[in-house]
């Protein structure tokens, strides 16, 4: 034991148990051992100098007399000193000496792996980071796509966010370095340090609650996009990336509360998408893919695409819309559905006349060509094993004419809910007056148009386009009314012309004409029963010939 250690011992004993005699003697025992080893320190440097070496005697009593006081110090330190104290006093002793191990632990999360598979937790740290952004960060990155609505905001390189969850201390760092091998190639990757003992609380609870909390923060940001087959612009309004499907964002305003359809209809429909999207784990449970299809159809104008934003506004999916007419193999349809992400709605409208499927039931001298597009196909795509590539997909077929579908579309669990777009009721009416106009429904006008409406077929959008023609409530519902009495009129018109055109044997004969067909079916049985007289005596006259028919007589 060195002077200095014998000092921090000395102290130590002075201070906690300075009331106790025994102590204070062992406090002057351990003050003078310590200068005569202050001294002995001083000697030995001079003896073992190279001018002056000390005599064997002299290194034996000044070994002796440095066992000694090492021994009589311990024996009082462990008198003295309680056991919790000594070891506390050793650990101090330890750590001092010993060589400083890290206590820190980093974590590394690039932003690509595995060649260039983007990683997901590089997307979801991005998203958190710009969250967590505190004023001691001295440079921000502030960035704004054409067809975004708000800004987005990240850390500069080398800059640091300091993060606290569940008691642990966690530092954010955003780094960017150039590829030694290709100087062009920039790597970009976000290092997370903490201390060590909090490894699994980290990567057990943290790492899952910044997965999470991007996923919220994306969806309240989230701006609904319209894909369609080709290359419009990529997400920061440049080119399209090369992807099959290309995409503009969606700003139409549909909602369900603006929506004129039947309420019932509606409520049951917005209980259906709200019970599937929270059913993950009921899907998983039953062993059925993550999807739900619907099947809308009525006359055109109806809201048919209108019902398909509602919805993608109501849910924040995304919409792809497939045109089956511009593809060739089915092979191209698995293609675009594995292209397609999750929590999206893909639309193939007026399915009835968009292409010309080949039924899988036809006769063996029949063969299906390799380069078109089959039911079979299709049928596959919406619930074969390819349906199963992805979670939380909507897929949504319109027709105008639901009597001309192969009945295999329409069997559950390919087609799930039929929801049938009628033409505009007197509630959907109502809903189309109260958003352009306010009105009320105790208007006076509200009687008249709804019993025009009750022997009428509009469409809602008919009856909306005849509402913008004014802004004045009054005159727009007295539009409405005129249109309706010629909408009925030319419906009337219509019917009268359809039955002036029916076949004469289809019409129902009057009076005169019945007498005139009576009398002619009396002339007709006068004429049969004159006929057949004729032939029995032309027969007989065969079977007897005479001189005065010679020409009978010869055949």
């Amino acid at each position: 034991m060195n002077p200095e250690e014998s000092c921090f011992i000395l102290q130590t004993i002075t201070k906690t148990r300075a009331s106790n005699p025994e102590a204070r003697t062992l406090a002057s025992t351990l003050k003078s051992s310590t200068e005569s080893m202050a001294s002995f320190s001083s000697k030995a440097s001079n003896m073992f100098s190279l001018s002056n070496l000390p005599s064997a005697s002299t290194m034996f009593s000044t070994y002796a007399s440095l066992a000694t006081s090492t021994m009589l110090i311990r024996s009082m330190v462990n008198d003295f000193i309680p056991h919790q104290l000594q070891s506390y006093i050793l650990s101090a002793l330890r750590s001092l000496f010993a060589p400083r191990q890290a206590s820190q632990l980093t974590l590394i999360v690039e932003e690509y792996f595995s060649g260039m598979n983007r990683n997901q937790v590089y997307e979801a740290a991005e998203m958190y980071v710009s969250a967590i952004v505190s004023p001691s960060v001295e440079r921000l990155k502030v960035c704004k796509a054409p067809r975004e609505k708000n800004f987005t905001f990240t850390i500069d390189k080398g800059e640091e966010v300091v993060d606290c969850f569940e008691g642990v201390q966690l530092k954010w760092r955003f780094v960017c370095s150039v590829d030694e091998k290709s100087s062009s190639t920039e790597q970009r990757y976000f290092e997370i340090s903490f201390n060590k003992r909090d490894k699994e609380k980290v990567l057990g609870s943290y790492l899952p609650h910044v997965l999470n909390k991007s996923k919220d923060l994306r969806e309240e940001n989230k701006v609904v996009n319209l894909y369609t087959l080709g290359c419009f612009y990529d997400d920061m309004g440049g080119g399209g990336g090369g992807g099959v499907w290309g995409s503009i964002n969606l700003d139409h305003p549909a909602t369900f509360d603006t929506l004129a359809m039947d309420p019932e209809l509606k409520k049951a429909l917005i209980d259906d998408l709200d019970r599937f999207v929270k059913r993950k784990d009921f899907y998983k449970k039953v062993g059925k893919a993550w999807k739900r299809g619907y099947l809308l159809y009525g006359p055109p104008g109806t809201g048919k695409s209108s019902l398909i934003a509602a919805m993608a506004n109501y849910l924040k999916f995304d919409i792809y819309d497939l045109e089956l007419s511009q593809l060739r193999y089915d092979s191209e349809l698995r293609r675009l559905l594995v292209a397609t992400a999750n929590r999206s709605i893909l639309v193939i409208e007026d399915i009835d006349c968009s292409v010309q499927l080949h039924d899988r039931q036809f006769d063996g001298t029949y063969e299906v060509p390799n380069d078109q597009l089959t039911l079979s196909g299709v049928l596959n795509f919406i619930d074969g094993l390819w349906s199963s590539c992805g979670d939380e997909r909507i897929i949504v077929f319109t027709s105008n004419h639901k009597d001309r579908l192969d009945p295999a579309l329409l069997r559950p669990g390919r087609m799930d809910m039929h929801i049938h777009m009628s033409y505009c009721t007197m509630e959907g009416f109502k809903l189309l007056a109260f958003n352009y106009h306010g009105v009320k429904e105790d208007h006076p006008l509200l009687g008249e148009i709804e019993g025009l409406m009750e022997n009428t077929e509009v469409t809602p959008a008919e009856v909306a386009e005849e509402l913008m023609k004014s802004d004045q409530a009054d005159t727009a519902l007295n539009g409405v009314i005129d249109f309706l009495r010629r909408k009925k009129m030319e419906e009337e018109k219509i019917k009268a012309d359809e039955k002036g055109k029916e076949p004469a044997d289809c019409q129902e004969p009057n009076k005169e004409q019945k007498s005139e067909n009576e009398g002619g079916k009396k002339q007709e049985k006068t004429n049969k029963r004159r006929n057949t007289k004729s032939r029995k005596s032309y027969s007989r006259n065969r079977r007897r010939p005479t001189k005065a028919n010679p020409e009978i007589f010869s055949q």
